[in-house]
């Protein structure tokens, strides 16, 4: 909770407003002195003669307060009070006439009716107007300030990273240097501007990190917070866009006039393409209000100051669909793919998410990036993962192998289907059938060699063949066609060999080796 800003609130007046009408009825209020009894030990001491003087008060109070003669205390006063109920009033003024005729109340006694301390009255008369002024503050102060107050749609949902904020550096991200390299030339123009503008350099206006998903785009943009020690504002392309016309486009000149502001200063908007997609599309024309929220953000972009030292950097998984006028240069200078990682970062990917993890010391985490091909970082986090929960499940204390190939087993097709049952026909053919890839695997002249092959129902598939790369680098299309093709031929040689059935082939088994040539053919001619 911030302290101030409640201190500062219509509530906190509220309360002192209160709390000083309280002590002022105190004060108004305070019995002067005379002690509090019974009505019964009042009238006791007006029987006794031992009043010196009384004050009998009728209407709404109904109090007797009377001045003992010296010497004469009740509870340790010489000055008492009493409460009386209607008809006491009556009799208790009958006796003090009946005591003052007979010179037993030396000072006499008066009776007066109930009167209203003018304080009080005034408070009273001035308290509604005193209401009606603080509700009044009070819902202007609604719709002046705070995020989810009325009339703030105009106002931006940008979170700022504050200090307090934990950190992701770049020693957190893994498989990306080429996208770790660019951004960190980001951090460097905002540390140390006069560096680039003494050799004519402009600092880049915004930077599009794109890419599949699960690559580490967002966490890129963390590690730029982490690192470059600005202001950092992070939203979501999705909070610019409301039912409301034109609240979009003022979220984006609220969300840049506090960048500017506390320039130099780092704007992330994740998934731009819920608010850069290609005007024209929908049926609002420029009326829409995605396309005047576009609109604003293209001006905000263009108006930038040299120097001003706010630079804009957005993620997303479609490029494709965004505005041209948003990735002209000028306004994304740079646009940087962060792709799935070769086996050299899946490697260091692994390294990172084993942290925190117990693995056994037999484990080769080169092998697990080799058998990874085409996962995400999203994807490997999810292995290493998955191993761990699995190791807890069995009630052991290390991840070991097995572990780690299971939980690729389930990233890659799913949990086993246990309930699922094979026939022994069925459990001999798909044998036959992955024997077959794997046999003419590792038989082939190619870059990838058999590593094992799983004929277990899964989700997914009914089995599966597992082949990995022995070494990196992307051979020629053709080369690869031509060595795969009799591994795919293999699989119908295989299964025919071994059954009279001659049971089908799976038609994408069959199909690929057919139309490779084919395809190869028209490339080259």
């Amino acid at each position: 909770m911030d302290v101030k800003r409640y201190f500062r609130g219509p509530v906190m007046w509220i309360v002192l407003a209160v709390l000083a009408v309280v002590v002022l009825m105190q004060v108004v209020g305070s019995s002067g002195g005379y002690k509090t009894v019974d009505t019964g030990e009042v009238v006791q001491a007006i029987n006794e003669n031992k009043v010196e003087s009384a004050k009998l008060t009728t209407g709404d109070e109904q109090t007797i307060k009377v001045q003992l003669k010296d010497g004469v205390k009740v509870k340790d006063s010489s000055k008492i009070q009493a409460s009386y109920i209607g008809d006491q009033g009556v009799t208790i003024a009958s006796t003090l006439q009946d005591k003052f005729q007979n010179k037993q109340i030396p000072d006499g006694y008066t009776v007066s009716p109930s009167k209203q301390n003018p304080f009080v009255s005034i408070l009273l008369s001035l308290l509604p107007f005193v209401l009606i002024v603080v509700v009044f503050l009070f819902l202007m102060n609604q719709m002046q300030g705070g995020g989810s107050r009325v009339m703030q749609f105009g106002k931006s949902k940008a979170k700022l990273i504050t200090k307090d904020t934990p950190k992701t550096t770049f020693s957190d991200v893994a498989g990306s240097e080429e996208a770790v390299e660019e951004l960190h030339e980001i951090k460097e123009f905002l540390q140390e501007p006069a560096k680039f503008q003494a050799v004519g350099a402009k600092i880049p206006k915004g930077v599009l990190l794109y890419g599949p998903p699960g690559t580490g785009k967002t966490l890129l943009a963390r590690a730029v917070a982490g690192e470059a020690g600005v202001p950092f504002y992070s939203i979501s392309g999705s909070d610019f866009v409301e039912m409301f016309v034109g609240v979009g486009a003022s979220r984006v000149r609220d969300l840049f006039e506090q960048a500017k502001a506390n320039a130099p200063a780092i704007v992330f908007v994740d998934e731009i393409d819920a608010v850069g997609r290609h005007r024209g599309a929908g049926l609002g024309g420029g009326h829409d209000e995605r396309e005047q929220t576009l609109n604003q953000l293209l001006v905000e972009m263009d108006g930038f100051d040299v120097k001003g030292g706010v630079i804009l950097i957005a993620a997303t998984n479609r490029p494709d669909i965004l505005d041209p006028a948003l990735l002209r240069p000028g306004r994304f200078d740079r646009q940087i793919a962060v792709d799935r990682p070769d086996m050299q970062g899946r490697l260091e990917i692994l390294k990172v998410h084993q942290k925190g993890k117990p693995v056994a010391p037999d484990v080769d985490l080169s092998a697990v990036a080799r058998r990874t091909p085409g996962m995400t970082g999203a994807d490997l986090a999810n292995v290493l993962n998955e191993a761990a929960l699995l190791t807890a499940r069995s009630d052991q204390k290390l991840i070991d192998n097995h572990m780690l190939d299971e939980a690729i087993d389930r990233v890659v097709a799913g949990p086993q289907k246990r309930t699922r049952i094979m026939s022994d026909k069925e459990k001999k053919i798909t044998a036959y059938h992955e024997g077959g890839h794997a046999l003419v695997a590792a038989a082939s002249r190619t870059p990838t060699r058999s590593t094992r092959s799983r004929s277990s129902p899964e989700a997914v598939p009914s089995a599966t063949p597992w082949s990995c790369r022995t070494r990196t680098g992307t051979p020629p299309r053709a080369t690869r066609c031509w060595t795969s093709s009799p591994t795919c031929w293999a699989v119908a040689r295989r299964r025919s060999s071994s059954s009279t059935t001659r049971p089908p082939v799976r038609p994408t088994t069959s199909r690929r080796p057919r139309e490779w040539p084919a395809r190869w053919s028209r490339s080259t001619a």
